[in-house]
């Protein structure tokens, strides 16, 4: 076995141990963990149709232009059959989207075809597409048992601290919120819909990337899926060290602030009765020295770092070398997804700096893993890795000191996630400046070829 074949082996096997302890402590809170929720959707509705079909998306990139308009015609064609049995036999959706269960059944039947009618590399390019669309649906369905289970365990959540060192950059969430209440119903739900759709967005930037897939018979050593899945994964691991549930919840009344204008606002129990006080967006908490605080146990901590502003980041950065359009729409879904993550009340100003900052070292890990190791992606990696956990550490430990001198800690929160803008900027320019030779082929029997670095 090859050196790539081993490290997709390593891959898999981490990634499955991952989904099965996930599933082991979601059932021990009395609740279906990501197998059994993928799982169950082969059968019944799925809870995202549209995230099924981007997945499925995802997938073709693999495929001819013929191959993919038989396996969408295939996906729409079970998706109507099985939308006809439900309606005959009055099933309904228990729910869910009436959509999607095709989508899936086409992924899954790529996946047959891999193993019986493929050999080679090009199996193993047919089953990275299958890995490709099925990773997006898996990482939704972790992520929702993650959320879960961050208001299980962490009964109390640090929201005053945040709080007291976001009054620092001038209480953005306030100051934001205020501005989203006075653009009525049109503001709220426009900005609702860009919140909503993300995951589409960044489906729309990959394919983009991937567009060539299919021609040159080979994944590009680094695209946007990447790090949106590397994103997922270590990004509740943080939920977990640092629990806030956000101004809405913590200062407000919860959901129940945009149940009036709201055209998809879930219904949820109210918070009140666990918020410090009814003070956001018209009130900005005072100075004072923070401690946790008991919250409910089903508001997720789900608030540092931001991961909308972490993905909505990482999909800014993915389309600058795109046509003029898509890098116009990746400027405005990171402009609009900040905006919205601050005026809805679900996070601080604090957490999209530490979102920022997340997301660019990642990325930096990611193309120095590409590069090699890289000595100047190293550092730039560890600068980011260092100010992440400082800014993490500020806040937790000193956040009345950052409250009391706001003309100094605001600048210098500020010019720290500018420091590793600068410094990703800087190191991934110069390497974008330098032709990068091709990755040093490596034999491995039937997979001979296969490029090095060529990781999903």
């Amino acid at each position: 076995m090859g050196r790539i074949s081993k490290l997709w082996a390593a891959v898999g096997i981490v990634a499955l141990g991952f989904l099965v302890a996930l599933e082991f402590a979601a059932r021990h809170y009395g609740m279906p963990g990501p197998l059994t929720n993928q799982a169950r959707e082969v059968i019944f509705a799925p809870k995202s149709g549209g995230l099924l079909y981007a997945g499925m998306a995802l997938m073709m990139v693999v495929l001819t232009w013929r191959q993919r308009l038989v396996s969408l015609a295939a996906a729409v064609g079970i998706d109507l059959v099985i939308v006809g049995v439900r309606f005959v036999f009055d099933l309904g959706t228990g729910g869910g989207h009436p959509y999607g269960t095709g989508a899936l059944w086409v992924i899954l039947a790529h996946a047959v075809i891999a193993f019986t009618r493929r050999s080679g590399a090009e199996r193993v390019l047919l089953l990275k597409g299958v890995g490709l669309g099925l990773l997006l649906v898996a990482g939704r369905k972790t992520g929702d048992t993650w959320l879960v289970i961050t208001s299980k365990t962490r009964h109390t959540v640090l929201d005053q601290y945040v709080a007291a060192a976001d009054q620092a950059l001038g209480n953005p969430s306030w100051l934001v919120g205020r501005v989203v209440v006075a653009s009525g119903k049109i503001g709220f739900n426009l900005l609702d819909f860009v919140y909503g759709q993300l995951a589409v967005a960044a489906v729309i930037a990959a394919l983009y990337q991937l567009r060539n897939v299919a021609t040159e018979r080979r994944f590009p050593r680094h695209h946007l899926v990447r790090t949106f899945l590397v994103i997922g994964l270590v990004g509740p691991a943080c939920y977990m060290i640092f629990p806030v549930v956000g101004p809405l919840y913590a200062y407000g009344v919860g959901n129940e602030q945009w149940a009036d204008i709201s055209f998809w606002q879930p219904d949820s129990p109210p918070t009140l009765p666990w918020a410090v006080a009814d003070l956001w967006p018209d009130t900005a908490p005072t100075i004072s020295a923070p401690h946790p605080i008991p919250f409910d146990g089903i508001t997720p901590r789900n608030c540092m770092p931001s991961l909308h502003t972490a993905w909505a980041t990482a999909i800014f950065i993915h389309t600058r070398k795109a046509p003029r359009g898509l890098r116009w729409a990746g400027t405005i879904w990171l402009v609009a997804t900040l905006a919205a993550t601050l005026g809805f009340g679900y996070h601080y100003g604090a957490d999209l700096l530490a979102g920022v900052v997340f997301t660019l070292t990642i990325e930096a890990a990611l193309r120095t893993y590409d590069r090699g190791w890289d000595r100047s992606g190293l550092r730039l990696t560890a600068y980011g890795a260092v100010v992440f956990v400082a800014l993490l550490l500020s806040y937790r430990f000193i956040p009345v000191q950052l409250a009391e001198l706001p003309w100094l800690s605001g600048p210098v929160l500020l010019l720290a996630m500018a420091s590793v803008v600068y410094g990703y900027v800087r190191v991934v320019g110069r390497w974008d400046r330098v032709e990068v030779p091709e990755p040093r082929q490596e034999p491995e029997g039937d997979d001979a070829g296969a490029p090095q670095r060529e990781l999903i």
